[in-house]
């Protein structure tokens, strides 16, 4: 029952960051990682799929290993978050809170630049993953 609990909150929020990745004000890291957490406790199967996952593993892992996010990827947040956010204010039909929206606004804004940022690739590099183990030093070990 808890197990089924806990994959039903993942589900929730990893749907919760998927929309974060388009909606300005949705976080989208927060969710993914509790979407790890309670795969972790509910489906290791499930774990295993967001873990590895093209396109969402990765940050995940890297937010994990302390290892921040690419500038790119901040300076695309931001570009994307203020525009949205003018939008909002100048569609808001109440002029005091149209201030209000400056508080996500900064906020997130503080919160990425906080955030460590991952060295760019090489030019023609790998990906940041640590590289696989040889076969022939573990059996030596």
């Amino acid at each position: 029952m808890i197990r089924a609990l806990f994959t039903l909150l993942g589900c929730v929020a990893l749907a919760l960051g998927v929309l974060g990745i388009f909606l300005p004000l949705l976080p989208t890291t927060p969710f993914l990682l509790l979407a790890a957490f309670c795969f972790l406790r509910g489906s290791a199967r499930m774990h295993a799929w967001l873990m590895s996952h093209r396109i969402l593993g990765p940050y995940i892992r890297d937010f994990q290993a302390g290892r921040g996010i690419p500038l790119r990827s901040k300076c695309i947040a931001l570009i994307l978050m203020w525009p949205s956010l003018a939008l909002s204010a100048w569609i808001m039909p109440v002029p005091w809170a149209r201030w209000l929206l400056l508080i996500p606004g900064i906020g997130v804004t503080i919160y990425l630049w906080r955030l460590p940022t991952r060295p760019a690739r090489q030019a023609g590099g790998a990906p940041d993953t640590p590289a696989r183990p040889d076969p022939d030093q573990i059996s030596r070990e």
